[in-house]
């Protein structure tokens, strides 16, 4: 069951193509200028099971990706890595945002490795203010970087997406 702060059907902000976005409610970082500070405080969002959730995703036939927002996805990362799962299987690339840089989520949870292991992007590090810019796709801030997490894993360290459609260069 996971905490959620909503779901957007349509995203065309949270990465390539048309997506499902899912906002999970509750977030540690409190990022000074947070895009959704709505989201930080935790167990008040609307409760929803994994399984409804891919129902949802499975709704839309333009959607081939699932990007995880929030507030902080890896603070939710049991549910998730569910959700995650559902997902991969039915074909679907699943990307998620964090506050946390992958080399926390490496020494974090086991639950937030396992997470880690069933993504395939991860927009990585807090939103930082004096670095945000408008003219870099699918992230705030300039100190945030878009990983290709199997690669990332296999190497373990950070490696970043050259994909234009990543890049916002279709």
């Amino acid at each position: 069951m996971l905490d959620l702060s909503g779901i957007v059907s349509d995203s065309i902000v949270d990465g390539p193509g048309i997506r499902t976005t899912v906002f999970c409610q509750g977030c540690p970082h409190h990022c000074e200028g947070c895009h959704n500070p709505e989201t930080w405080e935790f167990g008040c969002g609307t409760p929803m099971e994994e399984e409804r959730i891919f129902e949802i995703v499975k709704s839309n036939p333009l959607c081939r990706g699932v990007t995880f927002s929030g507030g902080e996805p890896f603070a939710q990362a049991e549910g998730f890595a569910k959700l995650a799962r559902l997902l991969k299987e039915a074909g679907y690339e699943v990307a998620s945002y964090s506050g946390f840089t992958f080399e926390q989520l490496l020494r974090g949870t086991q639950a937030q490795r396992e997470l880690l292991q069933t993504i395939d992007v991860l927009i990585d590090g807090p939103f930082i203010m004096k670095e945000k810019s408008l003219e870099i796709s699918f992230r705030g801030s300039r100190n945030q970087r878009i990983l290709d997490v199997p690669a990332s894993l296999t190497a373990n360290q950070p490696i970043t997406i050259t994909s234009k459609r990543w890049l916002g260069e279709y």
